[in-house]
């Protein structure tokens, strides 16, 4: 049987083609594993970095990172959100019609893409090449645009701009062969639009799937025993209330400062948060003018170092604000699922519905958290039976199998098999 040729398509992934690792990385990986051609198609200028592949000549160039191809596409560097940033992402829409054309003469066309979002406009080319080549397009939605633009007050939704976008938004569901979600809960958002058959709408929901997010466990261990960052706080003798990830307004760190404060005659307690981002000058010096002793704010670390970090943690926090984000319909934040491989229990300081870490019983979520709330479970989960402690440690591992990549591609497989089969 001839192998499928499966061409993945993602402005970012040029961050997983730098960290050997991330949602289409592993897909590709497994794909690939599993008997398929697949080349993963991408941006050369790295998002929220300086950093650019070069391309001497033409609007791409190829490179194999751990057998998987990469096809990098021209695109003017950006610093930030702003202009520069649209107009990057309109050149590699642009681009990428002229590249699919000239690749596909030299490798082949493929047999089917998928096009993942974060912007539109990835999909809106993956719908339209896909017709040239008369093949089926899987649409991948792993952030709801343009609700998240309305949500953060960037564009209102009755404004000229907005229609424009929610119009878009409805001809990529329709005319996409498939559409894969990363949140249990993404489909509820067409049933809310009455956008669906059933209320009169063009959406079939039969042709919508879900994938949430995941981790590469087998990669995940060997990078806990073989990354070992030099950080003698990790191996202080103390309960280590770890945070990981963006240091943002969305993730609301202020408020685990808030807890260190309430929390600062615990001498055993101390709080460990790594990561970057526009807030975290602010907070260094609320650390520094509070006197916060039992807080360290590490910056920025390699990725690589996560699972290591997370191996010493005692609880992991997912903390976010409770009014910049619609957490009805579930989270596909990949921390959720590194705090799990970890074995540690985890709290939430929002209830999330379709609540993965209440299905797998892994830790603890607050509705409308405080800091009073929060300090309290902290304290809750440091003062329980050590049984009791471990069996939340245990049900996140057994959790963590369940969203290992390799059971997330053979869902994949499923969805090309459907889809491959309805358009012969």
């Amino acid at each position: 049987m001839k192998k499928k040729n499966i061409w993945l398509w993602n402005h970012y992934a040029t961050d997983m083609y730098q960290n050997r690792g991330g949602r289409h990385y592993w897909f590709a990986k497994n794909l690939i594993k599993n008997g398929y051609n697949t080349t993963i198609f991408c941006a050369n200028v790295r998002h929220n970095t300086g950093d650019v592949i070069d391309i001497e000549e033409g609007i791409y160039s190829t490179d194999t990172r751990d057998n998987i191809p990469f096809v990098f596409i021209k695109t003017p560097k950006y610093k930030g959100n702003g202009k520069k940033r649209i107009l990057n992402m309109i050149s590699f829409y642009k681009n990428l019609f002229p590249v699919a054309k000239e690749y596909s003469k030299k490798h082949g066309k493929p047999d089917i893409i998928l096009a993942s979002s974060v912007h539109p406009l990835t999909l809106v080319a993956g719908i339209k090449i896909a017709k040239k080549f008369n093949i089926p397009c899987i649409c991948e939605v792993r952030d709801l645009w343009p609700e998240a633009i309305f949500a953060f007050n960037k564009v209102k939704e009755n404004s000229l701009l907005g229609k424009v976008l929610v119009s878009g938004e409805h001809w990529i569901y329709k005319k996409a062969d498939a559409l894969i979600f990363t949140k249990e809960g993404d489909t509820d958002y067409i049933k809310e639009k009455k956008w669906d058959l059933f209320q009169g709408g063009v959406i079939n929901l039969k042709k919508a799937y879900y994938i949430n997010n995941g981790v590469d466990l087998d990669a995940f261990i060997k990078s806990s025993n073989l990354n070992i960052l030099d950080d003698p706080d990790l191996e202080a003798k103390k309960f280590n209330v770890v945070y990981v990830g963006a240091i943002r307004p969305v993730n609301d760190v202020g408020k685990i400062l808030n807890v260190a404060l309430r929390l600062k005659d615990h001498k055993d307690i101390q709080f460990l948060i790594y990561g970057d981002g526009d807030q975290r000058k602010m907070l260094e010096q609320r650390v520094m003018v509070e006197g916060l002793t039992n807080v360290k704010i590490k910056g920025f670390v390699n990725k690589r170092f996560i699972p290591y970090i997370l191996s010493k943690s005692s609880v992991n926090i997912l903390n976010y604000s409770q009014n910049q984000y619609n957490w009805a319909r579930g989270n596909s934040s990949n921390k959720l699922f590194e705090y799990m491989a970890s074995g540690k229990p985890i709290i939430s300081t929002v209830k999330m519905g379709y609540s993965i870490i209440d299905k797998y019983k892994c830790g603890i979520e607050i509705e409308n958290a405080s800091g009073d709330d929060l300090a309290r479970a902290i304290l809750d989960i440091k003062e329980m039976p050590k049984t009791q402690y471990d069996q939340l440690g245990q049900n996140a591992r057994v959790g963590a199998k369940e969203f290992d990549f390799k059971v997330l591609t053979k869902k994949l497989i499923q969805v090309i098999d459907c889809v491959t089969e309805e358009n012969k």
